[in-house]
């Protein structure tokens, strides 16, 4: 199996333990250059109805800084979404391209951690995607730590990658798992053996 090919999915429990993240009003965020090395995209968040629909409601975020009013019911049926979640990161960039016009595309870090040019590729990847003010759409496994220490887990999911500071080495998540605490702060390299074993979409 190719290892870009995942699919998104959180336990009932996983999704309980994230505040039974169910879809409510959308948060917007605005989005100004706030220095040197500093930049984040405009988006507007909006959590996932349900424990499998983490590709549609990442991809609605990113849409989001475009000014793309989607539903996650119509990415869902566009991205092949089921209870077995979306199936590739490959799917996501499809997606995101029939909307912005092809402005996306896919990257693997096909390896279990992340090498050191992995990491910086993941890097500039975000700060050319978020400076364009598109943000990027993550496939992670496992768990990680944000900046605060505290610990992210999932058996498979999307996040979106909204915001940088220190010119790329700090990226802010938007996790749509997440209503209770929808945006995190997180190392690129965390972020990038988040990734690692999956693919991304910039």
């Amino acid at each position: 199996m190719n290892p870009i090919i995942r699919r998104c999915l959180l336990s009932v429990a996983g999704l309980a333990a994230a505040g039974s993240a169910v879809a409510g009003p959308a948060a917007a965020h605005a989005a100004p250059v706030k220095g040197k090395g500093d930049r984040s995209a405009d988006f507007e968040y909006q959590a996932q109805p349900n424990f499998f629909y983490c590709g549609p409601a990442s991809t609605r975020i990113a849409l989001s800084a475009e000014g793309k009013d989607v539903s996650q019911d119509e990415l869902a049926a566009k991205l092949g979404t089921t209870e077995n979640g979306t199936d590739s990161a490959i799917d996501i960039t499809r997606v995101l391209n029939e909307y912005t016009g092809g402005k996306y595309k896919t990257t693997e870090i096909r390896d279990d951690v992340a090498t050191r040019e992995q990491v910086e590729r993941l890097r500039a990847d975000i700060r050319a995607a978020v400076d364009a003010d598109r943000p990027v759409v993550a496939n992670i496994l496992g768990g990680a730590r944000d900046v605060d220490g505290v610990e992210h887990s999932y058996p498979g999911h999307y996040l979106t990658v909204v915001e940088y500071k220190d010119d790329g080495n700090t990226v802010l998540i938007a996790d749509p798992a997440r209503p209770d605490e929808p945006t995190y702060w997180m190392d690129v390299t965390e972020l990038a053996n988040w990734i690692a074993g999956r693919g991304y979409s910039s």
